[in-house]
């Protein structure tokens, strides 16, 4: 199954937990905190000033 935008940041890193460079690469080093835990893709791209689309294509990249 695809990796979307929509998905919970903690739900990715559940099923492929290999994807966290990924999100470091954002400028995301809390990957344990809850809030970052809780957040769609979307919501951590705006916070981060990452882009969302890019992320999702490295994302599901990494994973097939």
């Amino acid at each position: 199954m695809a990796i979307t935008k929509n998905d919970i940041i903690g739900d990715v890193l559940d099923r492929y937990p290999e994807t966290a460079p990924l999100f470091f690469s954002i400028g995301m080093h809390c990957l344990g905190c809850p809030a970052s835990r809780g957040e769609t893709i979307e919501e951590a791209c705006a916070v981060h000033g990452a882009d969302a689309d890019k992320l999702i294509a490295d994302l599901n990249a990494a994973v097939q």
